[in-house]
């Protein structure tokens, strides 16, 4: 059973739930070395000194909120296995568990599950409670997000209900838009039968976008790049390679003991990215059709954020007038599909979702261990956009196998990375462990 508390108790309760969390959040960063972004993964997040005249970024409305339960939109209806089928080819997931009946069935599921990734999809997934606060003249990218993910599994027929909050955040010079806030905010996973499926903590770049266009830090980026049909016909042939990797595995076990340090997990391409592919990204998630959410009127949550009038909407007029709810066609994520608006942000051309992002790097994770491993911790660091035309490549290595020290199930901890195929940029890095099984 999920307990549900009185606002102002819940406010109690989250303050101080998030001053443990910062607590051990810090003594995490402090003790473990293992997780550090590579130098050449810092087109947004490596620290400025130049000569320019910045816009002072105003944080002055984020500490009210931090530690404070925030209301997020909450799906009505159950998950049904389109829904499931829909997500996992928006985010160009292979597995046939995800979306083929008669494949389903053979595994040790015994029917379509979704993917480790999915908790009801969308461009924002997580987003909301690292964005409370009014920040006048800004707008946000995703910087990063940490998943515990904790036992449970999402088949069709589940119903999630998210319980957020945020977390902290904190101010640092950036090449992209110079002084820019990092702030975190947490969103745990709850189903219908009240047992925890994982808790997101979602790291929201939040900058000012005059800075951001003094800058112009990424403006060399405003052509796709060209591509030949030789090439097209490359990256089919690696996605195909990616796939024979799945198919060999099937519904066999990854044994613990078969698994070395050194180990390099197969290669997966993804892309070109189009105005198209990053359209069905955010159409997959549950809450984007009308009508479908609800949000908690006992909590509160920041209603406007700032955002510049081009990128924001009148909640009255929406209200009316559901279309100028769409979020690509007016509104915040307009610039992900449209480039006009794309640059009105700061932003070369049209961009995809950092959510999306992390949804490639778990499931990249997940199809290697295969059905009857889990993806128990992940934490990824964004640090380029996938822009529209180019090409996504994501490696992985095994750096250490162990006992888990709470549990005893035996463990690989992989790193993993995201490249942009045509520029060599590193678009994210992170550290995972997968639970394997021993027989």
């Amino acid at each position: 059973m999920h307990l549900h508390f009185p606002a102002g108790v819940q406010q109690s309760i989250g303050r101080l739930r998030a001053g443990v969390d910062r607590l051990v959040g810090r003594l995490w960063e402090t003790l473990s070395d293992r997780y550090k972004p590579s130098t050449t993964a810092r087109a947004i997040m490596t620290t400025v000194e130049e000569a320019v005249d910045f816009v002072p970024v105003d944080t002055s409305d984020i500490d009210r909120w931090l530690g404070v339960p925030v209301a997020v939109p909450q799906q009505k209806d159950p998950f049904s296995t389109l829904d499931i089928r829909r997500y996992a080819e928006a985010v160009q997931n292979v597995n046939r568990l995800h979306y083929d009946d008669a494949y389903a069935e053979g595994s040790r599921f015994g029917r379509i599950v979704a993917p480790q990734s999915y908790f009801g999809g969308g461009s924002g997934t997580g987003a909301r409670p690292a964005v409370q606060g009014r920040i006048a003249g800004s707008h946000m990218l995703f910087g990063g997000d940490e998943f515990w993910f904790y036992g449970p599994r999402v088949y069709p027929e589940d119903l999630l209900r998210q319980d957020a909050m945020a977390f902290d955040y904190r101010v640092t010079n950036t090449s992209f838009a110079g002084p820019t806030v990092f702030s975190r905010g947490d969103t745990t996973y709850v189903n219908q039968n009240g047992e925890f499926v994982a808790k997101q903590r979602s790291t929201a770049i939040r900058y000012l976008v005059e800075n951001a266009k003094r800058l112009s830090s990424l403006s060399n980026l405003v052509d796709e790049p060209a591509w030949s049909d030789q090439d097209l016909e490359g990256f089919q042939e690696l996605q195909e390679a990616y796939i024979d990797s799945i198919i060999a595995l099937g519904h066999e076990k990854r044994l613990f003991a078969s698994v070395k340090v050194g180990d390099t997990l197969p290669t997966e391409v993804i892309g070109p990215h189009t105005i198209q592919s990053f359209t069905s990204e955010k159409r997959a998630g549950v809450t984007e059709a009308w009508g479908s959410a609800w949000t908690p009127v006992d909590l509160d949550h920041t209603v406007d954020v700032g955002f510049t009038s081009s990128m924001s909407r009148d909640q009255q007029r929406v209200d009316k007038n559901p279309i100028l709810g769409n979020g690509l066609l007016y509104g915040g994520a307009r610039g992900h599909t449209q480039p006009r608006y794309a640059q009105e942000i700061g932003m070369p051309r049209g961009y995809g979702y950092g959510a999306t992002m992390g949804a490639w790097c778990t499931d990249y994770l997940s199809n290697w261990g295969g059905e009857w491993s889990f993806v128990r911790h992940a934490r990824t660091r964004y640090t380029s956009p996938a822009l529209t035309g180019d090409v996504t490549l994501i490696t992985g290595e095994v750096t250490e196998t162990f006992l888990r020290d709470c549990s005893g199930k035996p463990t690989a901890r992989v790193k993993y990375e995201m490249t942009a195929r045509q520029t060599g940029a590193v678009m994210a890095s992170g550290v995972a462990e997968i639970e394997l099984p021993e027989e």
